[in-house]
């Protein structure tokens, strides 16, 4: 089983930033595929950044790119999501998720996919002020 905590939401207003960590445990971290989604008010739960379990590959999608920046530390199996020029429009609850079980070509296939994660952080909301 693996737990995983996110921390760093909260209110900032447009054009600031704020930065994301999801802590994990349970599981060799260093083996994960790990992605951060957001789900806003009346919305399908979206896409918004992952990395694979080296850190050598990242994907965004393209309404965050420039602004957001995934990254990871395996000593200390936590994830983060640095998130610049913040807009009205990203608020919503983030989460972390992490994929154990996919080779290197399903995950760069389908790492956009909620369904390809088998565990999930309880989300952390931000809230960005206009």
């Amino acid at each position: 089983q693996v737990a995983l905590v996110e921390s760093g939401g909260g209110l900032v207003q447009a054009g600031g930033s704020l930065r994301l960590s999801c802590a994990a445990s349970g599981r060799t971290f260093s083996m994960s595929n790990m992605g951060w989604f957001r789900q806003a008010p009346g919305k399908e739960r979206e896409f918004v950044a992952a990395i694979t379990w080296s850190g050598g590959s990242l994907y965004y999608v393209d309404s965050v790119k420039g602004r957001f920046t995934i990254s990871r530390d395996n000593a200390k199996n936590t994830v983060y999501l640095q998130m610049n020029s913040l807009k009205p429009e990203d608020t919503a609850v983030y989460y972390c998720a992490a994929d154990y079980n996919d080779s290197a070509t399903v995950y760069r296939r389908s790492y956009y996919a909620p369904t390809l994660y088998d565990y999930w952080g309880q989300g952390t909301q931000v809230t960005v002020s206009s």
